[in-house]
């Protein structure tokens, strides 16, 4: 196990200030805090301020808002790139807008307007929560699967950080592919920051997808380096490609 840190930490002003969130953690924080007993790792390698890309594993529905929260532990306000398909449901799609959270469309041609609207909350100096797998691990054992490039071309474009984090014991609040929480007993979860990924080599350098799929890589190796070290086990010799199990990579996959 990394270090550990107290679950929470001097709030800087971000969470401090008035606005739609405290709505957001007044409904969330309650039965989460009922449901978890965070343990943070690192939690001083996450930025207190300024623009930056967070970058975390993903093998559950709820994922989404337990990194939400643990952020907001932290004293940032989290926005997310989330499924269009959200922001159509009565009540939650108006709170995901008033927040700033990002729609995020599947299939089509809007991919590119998503990156746009997260460009603009980066040039505001806030914190994008970006999934680089795009959607839950194929892996049967839930270590990352291969990444997608959204996270780092914000990064490079915009010249800001990429933090990876990992995340533990959110299959216990709810498995993958499941529709409801396991609220009895409070499940322990880890949550462990890391380091800056290293992209110096690639900043100036043309985005061709050679460069992306190479700087993708490595924040992968980052996020997977830090999940090996929550579970006390060794990193897989191959990283999960669904292509190579002739797999979709979006939709339910009973694996």
């Amino acid at each position: 196990m990394p270090s550990t840190t107290s679950p929470t930490r001097r709030a800087p002003r971000e969470s401090r200030k008035p606005g739609i969130f405290w709505l957001l953690a007044a409904i969330a924080l309650p039965p989460m805090n009922l449901s978890i007993k965070f343990t943070f790792h690192n939690a001083e390698k996450l930025p207190a301020e300024g623009a930056l890309v967070l970058s975390p594993n993903h093998y559950s529905e709820i994922d989404p808002l337990v990194i939400g929260v643990a952020v907001f532990k932290q004293g940032r306000q989290p926005r997310f790139l989330a499924k269009a398909s959200l922001f159509s449901v009565p009540g939650i799609g108006a709170l995901l807008r008033w927040s700033g959270q990002i729609p995020v469309e599947r299939a089509g041609g809007n991919g590119h307007q998503a990156l746009r609207a997260a460009e603009d909350l980066v040039e505001k100096g806030r914190l994008v929560v970006v999934y680089p797998e795009g959607s839950l691990t194929r892996d049967p054992d839930l270590w990352p699967m291969r990444g997608k490039t959204g996270a780092v071309r914000i990064a490079l474009e915009h010249d800001i950080p990429v933090i990876p984090v990992a995340h533990w014991g959110t299959q216990a609040l709810m498995p993958r592919y499941g529709k409801k929480l396991v609220l009895f007993r409070r499940k322990p979860i880890h949550v462990s920051f890391g380091d800056p990924v290293d992209l110096d080599d690639f900043r100036g350098r043309p985005l061709e997808p050679a460069v992306l799929a190479e700087a993708t890589n490595r924040v992968m190796d980052a996020v997977t380096a830090l999940l090996a070290e929550l579970r006390g086990e060794p990193v897989p010799v191959e990283r999960w490609d669904p292509a190579t199990h002739k797999q979709t990579e979006t939709g339910r996959f009973d694996g």
